[in-house]
């Protein structure tokens, strides 16, 4: 059985990695998909790939006029939104006393703030058709704790804890119910640049940083894309419905809470 049958989806940086694989699950749970990303051509170079129900559109988190634009666009090409899921995001890591102004402002335009504004505009349409939703933020498990040298991603992730909880609070009262996912360490082509952050502070080689942390995890191993589909579709289908501003752990082990 199709779990999301019938259901409209937008998904924020979702043109690879993590938001990609959601995209690819929905669809075949049943699901229309928007993928919603700065890198347009890349979105729909991904929603040619995934095929029919999937869709393309261009979007800037960090600009409220590029978000409502991507909005106005999703909804010509499949009606309505059902769900959202806030993906889009950045890593970055530095010692405390080497933080920068322009670093930190990009981390938490994107990761806080994009959240924050991208959620605002599909509670908005969700209220005004008056049939509820589901939306779903990223968070991490950078947001359950702090890290030496992370200390400005997790400060986002903790927001992004923080603001599923207010939102859902707030949104129940629409039936729009906002909870989130807390990856672990999730294997892919953006754990290339995690990587080289550690290497260069903690002067290890280029791939020992995932190594350890690999074999740390008590599942045995990192996490990939796929690992966070299930928690995705559990979510945003009707089984979900008295499920409200929650945050999942869906990371082999590594946080208990």
């Amino acid at each position: 059985m199709m779990r999301l049958a019938g259901k409209t989806a937008m998904i924020t940086g979702a043109a690879r990695g993590i938001g990609q694989a959601f995209a690819e699950r929905y669809v075949a749970e049943g699901a229309r998909v928007v993928i919603a990303d700065i890198d347009f051509a890349r979105a729909q170079q991904t929603a040619a790939q995934i095929g029919e129900g999937c869709f393309a559109v261009e979007m800037n988190v960090t600009d409220p006029a590029s978000i409502d634009a991507g909005f106005a666009a999703a909804i010509d090409a499949v009606g309505h939104i059902d769900i959202l899921i806030n993906n889009a995001a950045i890593f970055t890591a530095a010692p405390i006393v080497e933080i920068t102004t322009d670093d930190f402002d990009r981390c938490f335009d994107i990761n806080v703030k994009g959240t924050l504004f991208t959620l605002q505009a599909a509670a908005k349409h969700m209220i005004a058709r008056g049939q509820g939703g589901k939306i779903i933020n990223m968070a991490s498990q950078a947001g359950r704790r702090g890290e030496a040298l992370v200390a400005v991603y997790c400060a986002t992730k903790a927001a992004i804890i923080s603001l599923t909880q207010s939102a859902g609070l707030d949104l129940i009262k629409h039936g729009i119910n906002v909870n989130a996912i807390s990856p672990g360490v999730v294997d892919g082509e953006h754990w290339d640049g995690v990587d080289a952050f550690f290497a260069k502070y903690e002067n290890k080689s280029p791939g020992q940083k995932k190594a350890e942390v690999g074999a740390a995890v008590p599942f045995g191993r990192m996490g990939t894309a796929e690992d966070l589909t299930g928690m995705a579709v559990f979510l945003a289908s009707d089984d979900a419905t008295y499920v409200v501003a929650q945050t999942y752990n869906v990371d082999g082990g590594q946080w208990m809470s």
